[in-house]
């Protein structure tokens, strides 16, 4: 790193979990009073399946190595910082690209950073990978605030705000004078605010999920078809978002010390979003990697900071652009289809609040981009690189 500013000063972090708090943890999952559930055919229609969940939690006792998940999450070099007043955590790998063409990935919720681990050293170092070394980026993963190992805010902050940190870290914690951005769910919104808001640093941003909405609303009977689509599908599966987004410390006071609760709300979203049309849950979202996922939230004690960032968005209160506002940041969109969450609007809605310079639509794929569809992923990322160009030398 480029000499920094006093006030900033990353230090090395490691993942250390005592076996003392795992045992205690894992005691509370073997000891868990299991509650009555409905006898019916199809055991996600109530919320998480429970024969789903006494598999995963089986598992989660006697066949998840925890201690391998530790020795993972520790495979690339990684930091803190203090930027104003939060603590943030992040994965920093400069590769093959040696500090010229850097990547901020934005992860969401219920995902966390290890979401995009699969992506990380192909990403850095193509050339290990059957690719070129000109196409490398460096890549910074950073932990959402409220998530994982960064750390908890005194309030709820939102995507906005977000932006803003996530910008230091890359201009003034890092010294990149320009770089790129991708982001799915939360991070779509932190990484549209981010080509927004700093268009001078923010070369291209790359999105699979687009966020912005015009405030004019659907302006055709394709975006108005598409408008009452969404908002079937936010009746069937945005409950959670609006407890979240009203009453976040209600979610937060039901999973406290409740790692089976905190393991059942994560995993139906992991379920429901996903496209299950030809691969089973296990073999989309494996109980280890989506085990470490869970891990990450109950053994941080994030999962109540983690909804938190719901509220933000609310206290944020901009759900809509403004007439005549667009991200004129170049913008890549992937878009896969079956995400049952949030429906592909028709780009001519999208066009009026972004500036869409790619768009695509993948044959497969769900909400969970980099975990269902990492190569898809990859490859297009990888062309964006190639797109944008040469970024300003930075001063790492």
């Amino acid at each position: 790193m480029s000499d920094q500013p006093k006030r900033f000063a990353p230090q090395p972090f490691t993942v250390q979990w005592s076996a003392a708090d795992v045992d205690a943890m894992l005691e509370r999952v073997r000891t868990y009073p299991w509650p009555p559930a409905a006898d019916i055919s199809i055991g996600w229609d109530h919320g998480c399946d429970p024969a789903y969940l006494r598999a995963l939690c089986d598992y989660w006792v006697e066949g998840y190595n925890w201690r391998v998940a530790v020795e993972e999450l520790n495979r690339f070099p990684q930091f803190t910082v203090q930027v104003d007043d939060t603590e943030l955590h992040f994965i920093h790998v400069m590769g093959e690209a040696g500090g010229k063409r850097p990547l901020i990935l934005s992860h969401g919720w219920p995902g966390s950073h290890h979401e995009f681990w699969n992506l990380i050293e192909p990403l850095a170092f193509p050339s290990r990978f059957g690719g070129k070394a000109e196409d490398a980026f460096d890549v910074v993963v950073p932990s959402l605030p409220g998530f994982g190992f960064s750390a908890k805010p005194l309030n709820p902050i939102g995507p906005r705000a977000t932006a803003r940190l996530f910008n230091t870290l890359m201009t003034q914690v890092l010294g990149y004078e320009q770089y790129m951005a991708h982001g799915g769910d939360w991070g779509s919104w932190v990484t549209s605010w981010l080509g927004h808001d700093y268009p001078e640093n923010v070369r291209a941003i790359h999105l699979n999920m687009v966020v912005f909405q015009p405030a004019a609303g659907p302006a055709s009977d394709e975006e108005r078809e598409w408008l009452q689509r969404q908002n079937r599908s936010g009746d069937q599966y945005a409950a959670y978002f609006r407890i979240q987004m009203m009453r976040p410390q209600s979610i937060a006071w039901l999973g406290a010390g409740n790692p089976v609760g905190q393991a059942a709300w994560i995993a139906e979203r992991f379920h429901d979003w996903s496209d299950l049309t030809e691969r089973s849950m296990d073999e989309v979202h494996p109980k280890d990697a989506l085990l470490t996922n869970i891990m990450l939230y109950v053994m941080t004690g994030s999962f109540a900071t983690g909804a938190w960032f719901y509220r933000g968005f609310r206290e944020e209160g901009v759900f809509a652009l403004a007439d005549g506002d667009r991200c004129e940041t170049p913008t890549f969109v992937i878009n896969f289809p079956h995400d049952a969450l949030y429906n592909i609007p028709p780009q001519s809605y999208v066009d009026r609040t972004y500036n869409i310079v790619r768009w695509r639509v993948m044959e497969h794929g769900g909400h969970f981009a980099a975990l269902e569809q990492p190569d898809r992923l990859l490859e297009d990322i990888r062309s964006l690189g190639k797109e944008v160009g040469p970024l300003k030398e930075t001063s790492l």
